[in-house]
C-alpha cells in the first residue's frame, strides 16, 4: 500500500483539497485498495475546523467528493507511517522540519515537484482568495504524483531483483516446467483448477529448484 500525507499550514484549504483530489483520482483508477491518503497541518490554528467554505465551493464546482473533515496537526511520531509527506510551499517545509524533527528518510516533498514545474509552490488561497486557481494547481500536482507513484510501482514489480518473467507449462502429470530463467529470483503465480497461488522461486542453475512458499 502507498501511504501519502498532504500538508499545509492549517489543513482547511490546500492539504485537505489535495487529499480529496487524490482520493478521487485513485478511485477513478480503481486503485482504492492500493492507497492510504490523509492530510494535516503544521500549525494548531485551525484544529477541529472543517474545510474552509470557499475552498469547499471550488471542490464542489469540480465535482470532487468531500468527506467529513476536521483539521489536525501532524505529529512527529507518525513520520514512519507515511511513504510520502507532501507539502504545498516552503513555509510548510520549514515547519514540517520542526514538527517531525527532521527528515532522515527523505519522505518530505512538495506537490508540484512531480510536475513540469518542480520549483513552483502552491500559494495559500486564504490570502490570495484565488481558490479555483489553487485547485487547478492541486489537480495538476496530484495527477502528476499519481502517475509518478504508479509508474514507480510498476518498475518495482518488474525489477529483476524482485521479479523475473517466467513461462510456465503445466504437464499432464501435474509437474511444472520453468523456462526463461537460468539463475536468480522469480515470483510466479500458478493457477490450477481456477485457484491461484503465488510462490517465490530461487534458481541457482542446478537441476534441482528450491521453492519457498
Amino acid at each position: 500500500m502507498i501511504r501519502v500525507l498532504f500538508i499545509c499550514h492549517g489543513n482547511i484549504c490546500r492539504s485537505v483539497s489535495a487529499e480529496y483530489v487524490m482520493q478521487t483520482i485513485v478511485a477513478r483508477a480503481g486503485r482504492c485498495d492500493d492507497f492510504l491518503i490523509d492530510s494535516a497541518a503544521t500549525s494548531t490554528e485551525e484544529i477541529g475546523n472543517s474545510i474552509y467554505p470557499p475552498m469547499e465551493a471550488a471542490l464542489r464546482r469540480r465535482g470532487i467528493p468531500i468527506g467529513q473533515h476536521r483539521a489536525r496537526q501532524v505529529r512527529w511520531d507518525e513520520y514512519e507511517d507515511w511513504d510520502l509527506i507532501v507539502a504545498m510551499d516552503d513555509e510548510n517545509l520549514y515547519y514540517l522540519n520542526r514538527c517531525l524533527h527532521g527528515d532522515p528518510d527523505h519522505r518530505v516533498h512538495t506537490l508540484m515537484e512531480y510536475t513540469d514545474r518542480p520549483d513552483h509552490r502552491i500559494e495559500d488561497p486564504w490570502y490570495t482568495r484565488r481558490f479555483d486557481k489553487c485547485l487547478d494547481e492541486i489537480v495538476e500536482g496530484c495527477r502528476a504524483l499519481f502517475r509518478y507513484l504508479t509508474e514507480k510501482a510498476q518498475e518495482t514489480s518488474s525489477s529483476p531483483e524482485t521479479k523475473e518473467h517466467v513461462d510456465l507449462f503445466e504437464m499432464e502429470d501435474g509437474d511444472i516446467q520453468l523456462k526463461g530463467i537460468s539463475a536468480g529470483t522469480a515470483t510466479v503465480t500458478l493457477k490450477v483448477n481456477g485457484a491461484e497461488r503465488s510462490f517465490k522461486v530461487e534458481v541457482d542453475g542446478d537441476d534441482d529448484d528450491d521453492w519457498d512458499e
